[in-house]
């Protein structure tokens, strides 16, 4: 197990964090990385509560305020970017409430982006159960696709796949677990689909692949990242920018764009580990809470 105890003397400035119950945020820190490559981001996976799709909007809250107190014991973050659809659409406005001088981007599914982009109006919402029946989803169906017919689908299967085998999965593998989905959605005539969970934007290829050239495959990567660098230049303007410490050998885990987990006591590091190296970013270990 890592042990990242010496980070706890002070709190490091950081630009962004980005923060997710899992791996799925991690294409729009990379995405944000290579757009501005020289802001300083830090990710925050919280798999000691790894799956918050399934739970209770209230367990959620509570979770999501619990990782985000966890990651200013650690972190100063100029801005909180919420890599996940689940935790925006059932707790953001009470995390904008808890921590008033935090600034947080939410992320919530690309209804209005698909709206624009399909042909016969039937639209496939792929995500978690929670954001699948949170009312905040169907008002922005109501507001943005009021023409369209949504079809939802809610896959913690293939969250779970995602989050702990699909780094090491044959491409056999991959492609068999999205057959169901894409399947579902073939079988209910729809010619667009939303990745409404970021852990699915690891499989956009797998998924638009396996749904074929007439089905346009949409998420919200784009949009999140750039709201996320406007704020950046509305609130970093003539502020200092931060150094972070040495790389090696005091400081290991608070390189640029590391990627920390938190916990539980005993968890397997090892694919998050692969997982860091194969996306060619440092890897931090657990954050503890004592």
């Amino acid at each position: 197990m890592s042990d990242i105890s010496d980070l706890r003397h002070a709190p490091q400035i950081v630009d962004y964090v980005f923060f997710d119950s899992g791996t799925g945020g991690l294409p729009y820190m990379l995405h944000l990385k290579e757009k501005s490559p020289n802001t300083l981001c830090i990710y925050v996976a919280d798999t000691r509560n790894f799956p918050y799709g399934l739970k209770s909007g209230s367990q959620i809250t509570s979770c999501a305020e619990a990782a985000v107190r966890l990651i200013l014991r650690y972190f100063k973050p100029r801005a909180v970017v919420i890599g996940c659809n689940t935790i925006s659409v059932t707790a953001l406005e009470q995390l904008r409430a808890s921590f008033p001088s935090l600034h947080f981007v939410g992320t919530v599914p690309a209804i209005k982006q698909a709206a624009s982009v399909t042909k016969n109006g039937r639209i496939g919402l792929l995500a978690t159960r929670r954001t699948v029946d949170e009312p905040y989803t169907a008002e922005l169906a109501n507001r943005f696709a009021p023409d369209c017919t949504l079809i939802t689908r809610a896959d913690p299967t293939l969250i779970r796949f995602i989050e702990h085998d699909f780094f090491t999965a044959s491409e056999a593998a991959k492609k068999a677990a999205v057959l169901p989905a894409v399947d579902f959605f073939a079988e209910q005539g729809v010619d667009t689909i939303i990745l409404g969970c970021t852990h699915f934007l690891h499989m956009a290829d797998t998924i638009a692949e396996a749904a074929g050239a007439g089905v346009c495959v949409v998420d919200s990567k784009e949009g999140v990242v750039n709201q996320a660098l406007r704020v950046g230049l509305e609130r970093f303007e003539g502020s200092v920018r931060p150094v972070l410490p040495p790389a090696e050998p005091l400081y290991p885990a608070y390189a640029d764009s590391t990627f920390f987990i938190t916990g539980p006591e005993g968890i397997n590091e090892e694919p998050y580990k692969i997982l860091s190296k194969k996306l060619n970013i440092p890897y931090g270990g657990i954050l503890k809470d004592e």
